[in-house]
C-alpha cells in the first residue's frame, strides 16, 4: 500500500472522537472500568484513554477476563503494560466447578463462551459495582457488531435489547440508567482494522508479538490454522508443519486460527490488510457456531 495516499487527517478526526467519548463517560458515569483483551484493539483503546486523561492518571481501571486457555504471549504482555503504565488491573476467570470441566477441545462452544467469557465478565462488573464498560469493538469486525451504538445500553440483567437501542445524533449520547442497568461503550465503533494499523503505527503503540508472522508449528483443523502449544495438540492423523504464519485477531488459543503470512513489520502488515478480502473474525472459529451467533452471544452479556 502507497500509505502516502491515506488520509493521516482522518485519524485524528478518528481519535478526537474517541478521547470525546471517553471523556463523557468518565464524566457521566459512576465506575466505568475498560476491559482489556490483550488484542491490537484493546492496545489503541489503552492508548486512546491515556492520552485522553494526559498527563494525569487513568481515571478508572482495566478488566480481563481470562479463560485459562488464553496464548501465554497475551497474559505476559497483559502483566508488562499493567505495570509499565501502573494501572489498576481486575482479573475474572470462572472457577465453578461447570466452568473448570470444559478442555481446550470445547473452546468454540456455546456453552463454553457462556461459562468461559460471558458469565464471569458479568458477574465481575456487578461484583466490582462498575456501570459503564468501554470495549474495543469495531462496526466492521462483524454484522451484529455493526448493529450496536456507540453507547450501548444493557438492562439490569445485562441483556442487549437491539430494537431498543437510543439514537445518536451529532455526537450526542444519552447515557441515562436505571437502577442496576449498565452501558458498553465503544470508541473505536468508527474505526476499521486498516485505521486500527495505522494508528499503532503512527503512535509507536506496543502490540503482542504475536500479530507478526514466523514460523510456527501449525496443525490445520476444520480449514483452521491452529499453533501447536500447551492447548492445542495434534490428533491421530494430523500432520504438524512449521508455517510463516501471524495472527490477524487474538483469543483463546484452541479456537483463534492464525494466517499464512510473511509480514514482519508493521509496513508488511497494513500491506496484508489493505488487501485482505475478509475480516480479521474469520479466523475465530466462536463466531461460526450459527449465523446469529454473535448477536445471541450479545443479548447474553457477552462483549
Amino acid at each position: 500500500m502507497d500509505v502516502s495516499k491515506y488520509n493521516l487527517d482522518y485519524l485524528d478526526q478518528l481519535e478526537a472522537e474517541s478521547m470525546h467519548i471517553f471523556r463523557e463517560s468518565a464524566a457521566t458515569f459512576q465506575k466505568p472500568v475498560l476491559l482489556y483483551s490483550i488484542g491490537k484493539d484493546s492496545s489503541v483503546l489503552l492508548h486512546l484513554a491515556l492520552k485522553a486523561f494526559a498527563p494525569g492518571k487513568l481515571p478508572f481501571p482495566l478488566l480481563h477476563v481470562n479463560t485459562g486457555f488464553k496464548f501465554d504471549e497475551m497474559i505476559e504482555f497483559r502483566d508488562k503494560i499493567a505495570d509499565q503504565y501502573g494501572l489498576q488491573l481486575f482479573e475474572e476467570q470462572n472457577t465453578e466447578p461447570k466452568a473448570m470441566e470444559f478442555t481446550a477441545e470445547d473452546a468454540n462452544s456455546e456453552q463454553y463462551i457462556y461459562y468461559k467469557k460471558t458469565k464471569p465478565l458479568v458477574e465481575g462488573l456487578k461484583k466490582h459495582g462498575f456501570d459503564a464498560a468501554f470495549g474495543g469493538a469495531r462496526r466492521d469486525e462483524e454484522k451484529a457488531r455493526a448493529k450496536e451504538r456507540i453507547f450501548s445500553h444493557r438492562d439490569k440483567d445485562n441483556v442487549w435489547k437491539p430494537r431498543a437501542q437510543r439514537p445518536e445524533l451529532w455526537h450526542l449520547y444519552n447515557p441515562l440508567l436505571k437502577s442496576g442497568e449498565s452501558m458498553r461503550v465503544f470508541p473505536l465503533s468508527n474505526w476499521t482494522e486498516l485505521d486500527i494499523w495505522m494508528y499503532i503505527k503512527r503512535e509507536n503503540i506496543d502490540i503482542v508479538p504475536l500479530y507478526f508472522a514466523k514460523k510456527r508449528d501449525v496443525v490445520v483443523r476444520n480449514g483452521v490454522i491452529l499453533r501447536v502449544d500447551e492447548f492445542v495438540k495434534p490428533k491421530e492423523g494430523e500432520e504438524v508443519i512449521q508455517m510463516d504464519c501471524r495472527y490477524r485477531t487474538l483469543g483463546c488459543s484452541p479456537s483463534t486460527g492464525a494466517v499464512p503470512s510473511t509480514a514482519t513489520t508493521l509496513d508488511e502488515v497494513i500491506d496484508e490488510v489493505f488487501n485482505a478480502a475478509c475480516s480479521e473474525r474469520e479466523n475465530r472459529m466462536i463466531d461460526k457456531n450459527s449465523d446469529s451467533s454473535m448477536e445471541q452471544k450479545k443479548k447474553e452479556g457477552y462483549f
